[in-house]
Formats: C-alpha cells, structure tokens, sequence
C-alpha cells in the first residue's frame, strides 16, 4: 500500500490541473478517497451498459474507449493519453456507459468515486467549469470525428488516424517513429474501414514513400503530404 505522503505527491504531480484549483479540505477529500490501479494489455476498465461510479485519470500507459457496431464491428472513438480524465460523462447524463474503456498496454490508473467529485463541484466553481469545459472539448473533438468518418475516403480516414496517433502520443526520439505500436485491426478499428483495406491503404502509403512500416511499428517519412491526403480525404 502506498504511504499517504507518497499517494499525495503522485496525486499532486499527475492531477495538476485539478490540484491548483482545490482548497486543503477538497485536496484531503481527494487523497483520502483516491485509488491506484493497475491494468494489464487489453483488461477492461469498464464495459459498455455498466453504471458509472468512478472518474478515472490515465497515469501511465494507453487507454481505448471503443464501441460495438453492427455485426460485432468495433469502432475506437477515442484514444486516452497521461494525463486525461474519462468516465464521467455517464453519470452526469444519469445514464449507463454507452462504450467501453480497456487498457491499449499495461497502464496505471487513478479513481476517485463520482459521488465524491459530485459533491466537490456543488461546491467549487472553478471546479464545474473545469469539467464543462473538458466536456465541450470532447464534444467538439467527437463533432470533428463524425465528419471525417463519414465523408473522408479510406486514404484520408487513414492518413489522419496517423497522424492523430502521432499528436497524441508522439514520436520517437527519430522523430519519425510513433511512440504507439498498433495492429492492422485496431488501426482499422480507428479509421472506421475493414482490416483487409487498412493493410492495402498501408501498402499503398509505403510504396508512396509516405511511411515504413516494420510490424507493429510506424514511421512517417512525409508527413506533409499525410496532412495534406488527410485534409482534403
């Protein structure tokens, strides 16, 4: 178990944003009440018509929030990278979660039960308006997202998965090579398009000189034109 001075200087380090804007007694609530952690590849966290009971905050590691479609076919709406909190959006709809979130790699993870938060937000306004604007940010991002989804071709659905992948995350110290090691499947899963055509729009990219690939590992060589691809679809 972790000692209270060390769960304070994690929570301190890790919730900065949220930190700053809390008083002592909100920041005493806050680390007696959060939880540590720890996901293997691929465990979930927590699955779609669950009822919602945490906040979560993503420490270390790589965190999916997926959809089952239509056949079984999984669509990966968002990508989480240290530091983002997720999981609440549920239980200020007061409803059950409508995606699943699973651990991307081994990850540790931060919680704090939502009745809590709840209650910190009746009673800090910098502290509402921190989560209405996360909230307005993810709408925003997920508006976007429709659109390209929609009515990009599979080269620009692709190109800007890739490169999405290389925001999030980033490179390398090549400065090439994303620091995110993914499967044809999940890339497709990303990118709204079959297996089968992910790997040929790959194949496609490589012989344009675009990107290499080697396994699970991606670099881009032009990103320019992967950006321009993504753009214009």
């Amino acid at each position: 178990m972790l000692r209270k001075s060390t769960l304070e200087q994690i929570i301190s380090e890790d919730l900065s944003d949220l930190w700053k804007i809390l008083s002592p007694e909100e920041k005493r609530i806050v680390t007696d009440n959060f939880t540590i952690s720890h996901y293997k590849k691929g465990q979930i966290i927590y699955a779609e018509q669950e009822e919602p009971e945490n906040l979560w905050c993503l420490l270390q590691g790589k965190v999916k929030m997926y959809k089952s479609g239509v056949g079984d076919r999984v669509q990966i709406l968002r990508l989480y990278r240290p530091v983002q909190y997720f999981g609440y959006r549920a239980y200020f709809a007061h409803e059950n979660y409508v995606s699943t979130c699973a651990a991307f790699e081994a990850s540790v993870l931060g919680s704090i039960p939502m009745r809590i938060v709840e209650s910190l937000i009746r009673n800090n306004n910098d502290l509402a308006m921190f989560f209405i604007h996360e909230l307005s940010c993810n709408l925003g991002g997920s508006d976007t997202k429709i659109v390209n989804l929609t009515q990009k071709h599979i080269r620009g659905r692709l190109a800007e998965a890739l490169l999405l992948l290389a925001d999030n995350y980033g490179l390398e110290d090549d400065e090439s090579t994303l620091k995110i090691y993914m499967s044809r499947e999940d890339l497709a899963n990303l990118s709204n398009m079959t297996t089968s055509n992910a790997i040929r729009t790959l194949t496609a990219f490589m012989t344009e000189k675009l990107i290499l690939v080697d396994g699970r590992r991606i670099r881009i060589l032009n990103e320019p034109q992967l950006r321009k691809i993504s753009k214009f679809g």
